[in-house]
């Protein structure tokens, strides 16, 4: 698959086959996610990956929205870890561009992913933070419910033309 059509059909999948994923397949999404640019090159990014049923099923209740998570075969949470920061507030920045990084290596190897928002709410950062004993300088962003889809990639035009401002607004 080339780079386009994994941009061009990337969507959040939340249904998906009991077939696991390879450790080798997570290996490879955790690395093309550290391969994402971040401020100053500080990597601030921490990684949980989460296999155990138990905890994905007290994840899928820490947060509105992310029920899947207790039928993924594996969550991946997202973190920035604030002792790994040179660029001070740089970090969701720097974590998001490894989430989306981990989104396409994803659709690259025909793995469904839906990104679940954590952070910036107090509530929900709380609850992810004490099912998986994060400590407190680090902060979950969101977490990747990931798996063989159950339903389809599809493509989809979301091209705004309309959103684009040329020199000046």
């Amino acid at each position: 698959m080339d780079v386009f059509e994994a941009l061009f059909t990337r969507r959040s999948i939340r249904k998906y086959s009991d077939e696991a994923v390879s450790d080798a397949d997570v290996e490879t999404m955790l690395k093309a996610a550290m391969l994402a640019p971040s401020a100053m090159n500080e990597r601030p990014w921490a990684f949980v990956v989460v296999r155990d049923a138990e905890i994905r099923a007290a994840l899928s209740e820490a947060t509105p929205y992310v029920k899947m998570a207790a039928h993924a075969p594996v969550v991946i949470v997202v973190c920035g870890d604030l002792n790994e920061e040179k660029a001070k507030g740089h970090w969701e920045q720097d974590c998001s561009a490894a989430i989306e990084n981990l989104l396409l290596a994803a659709r690259g190897l025909n793995i469904g992913t839906v990104w679940c928002a954590v952070h910036p709410e107090p509530e929900r950062v709380g609850n992810v933070r004490r099912i998986l004993a994060i400590p407190e300088h680090v902060i979950p962003l969101g977490l990747i419910c990931a798996g063989h889809p159950a339903q389809p990639f599809a493509e989809a035009s979301r091209f705004m033309p309309e959103r684009i401002h040329r020199e000046r607004w």
